[in-house]
C-alpha cells in the first residue's frame, strides 16, 4: 500500500524485477517491532497491528525529514477510507454509489493545476479508494476502527523511527508516469462498483476482497496494469500458501513473531520492485488472522480468498483493458 508521498508503488517505478533494499528491510525490520512483541504474547492481536504497520513500511523513506510526516498522513488514508467501507457496507446500494464516486472524485482531483493535489489524486485513487473496499468486508464498524487505529498508530511509529535516520536524495522515477483522466476515473469506479454489486448478490463473506483486488490492479497504463493483474494471482498464491503451511504447523507463538518481523522487513525491501509483490504480504497477515484460531477453515479461506481474486481481476481486465481498446477500435473505425 502506497500513500501521499512521492515515494515509487510497487511495480510502478522500479527497474528491476525484484529489488531488494538491505537498508529498507533494516528500517521494516525496525517498525515491526513492537508488531513483533505483541506477537510473541498475542497473536492476533499482534498480528493485526503488522499490517497496520505495512503501509508505512512498504512506501520507503522519503528522502527529507519534513517530507516524512506524509508517512502519518499515509496511515490516515488506510485507516480511515476502511471505516468508511465498513459504515456503508450494511447498505449495498449506498456501498456501491461510494465506491463509484470516490473514485471519479479521485480522478476529478487530477485536473486541478496544483501539481500536489494531483499527487494527492493518485494517493486517493491508488490507496483510499481500495482501502474502501476491503472495509466492505467489514459489517462491524468496530473492527474496522481497531485496524484503522493499529494502522495510524504504526505510521505514526514508522514516522518516529524515520526522524532518526539522516536525509536522503529523491530518488528518480525510471519512466514518467501516466496521467489519472476522469474517464479512467470513471472506468476505476465502474470497476470497484462492479465488483462491489456482485459481492453483495453472491453474498460473499468478504464482499472487499473482489472489489479491493479490481481497485488495486487497475492503472492508466495498460503494460502496468497487466503486470499487477498477474503480480495480484501469483501473491496470491505464494503468501496464502505460505500462511496454510505456517498455521497449520501450530508452531510455538514466538514463530509468528519472526514471521512478522520477516514479512514487514520483506515488503519494505522490495517495495521499488518492477514486479506486483506486495499483496503477498498481506495476503499472508490476512491469512494468518483468519486461520490461527480455526486452521480447519484453511481449504475453504485459501479457495474463497482465489476466486474472489480471479474475480476482482478479471473485473479490472474488463474495465482497465478492453473497454479502452473496444474505444480505440471504434474510433479507428470511423
Amino acid at each position: 500500500m502506497p500513500g501521499a508521498h512521492e515515494q515509487p508503488e510497487p511495480g510502478e517505478t522500479g527497474t528491476r524485477r525484484i529489488d531488494w533494499q538491505w537498508r529498507a528491510a533494516a528500517l521494516g525490520a525496525v517498525d515491526a517491532a513492537p508488531a513483533a512483541a505483541v506477537t510473541a504474547v498475542a497473536v492476533p492481536s499482534g498480528v493485526a497491528l503488522a499490517v497496520g504497520v505495512l503501509p508505512a513500511a512498504i512506501i520507503g523513506l522519503p528522502p527529507t525529514r519534513r517530507a516524512r510526516a506524509a508517512l502519518i498522513l499515509i496511515g490516515i488514508l488506510t485507516g480511515l477510507p476502511m471505516v468508511l467501507g465498513s459504515l456503508v457496507a450494511r447498505t449495498p446500494l449506498l456501498a456501491i454509489v461510494v465506491v463509484f464516486a470516490l473514485a471519479v472524485g479521485a480522478a476529478a482531483l487530477a485536473r486541478t493545476t496544483v501539481a500536489k493535489r494531483r499527487n494527492l489524486s493518485k494517493v486517493l485513487s491508488t490507496l483510499s479508494v481500495p482501502l474502501v473496499g476491503v472495509g466492505l468486508s467489514y459489517d462491524d464498524p468496530a473492527t474496522a476502527v481497531g485496524l484503522a487505529v493499529l494502522m495510524i498508530g504504526g505510521s505514526v511509529f514508522a514516522y518516529l523511527v524515520s526522524l532518526l535516520l539522516p536525509e536522503h536524495a529523491a530518488d528518480v522515477p525510471a519512466r514518467p508516469e501516466t496521467a489519472i483522466t476522469l474517464g479512467y476515473g470513471v472506468r476505476l469506479g465502474a470497476a470497484g462498483a462492479t465488483a462491489a454489486a456482485i459481492g453483495f448478490a453472491l453474498d460473499l463473506d468478504h464482499v472487499g476482497w473482489a472489489c479491493a483486488a479490481a481497485l488495486l490492479v487497475m492503472r492508466p497504463d495498460t503494460d502496468e496494469q497487466m503486470t499487477r493483474m498477474a503480480g495480484r494471482i501469483a501473491s496470491m498464491l505464494i503468501g496464502g500458501t505460505a500462511a496454510v503451511l505456517v498455521v497449520g504447523a501450530t508452531p510455538a507463538d514466538w514463530v509468528y513473531s519472526a514471521a512478522v518481523v520477516a514479512v514487514v522487513a520483506t515488503a519494505a525491501a522490495t517495495h521499488r520492485s518492477r514486479w506486483y509483490v506486495t499483496s503477498t504480504f498481506t495476503t499472508f497477515l490476512v491469512f494468518v488472522l483468519l486461520l490461527y484460531s480455526d486452521p480447519e477453515q484453511a481449504e475453504y479461506r485459501f479457495t474463497e480468498r482465489l476466486s474472489e481474486t480471479v474475480l476482482g481481476v478479471a473485473i479490472a481486465f474488463l474495465f482497465g483493458i478492453a473497454v479502452p481498446a473496444l474505444g480505440r477500435r471504434t474510433q479507428w473505425s470511423r
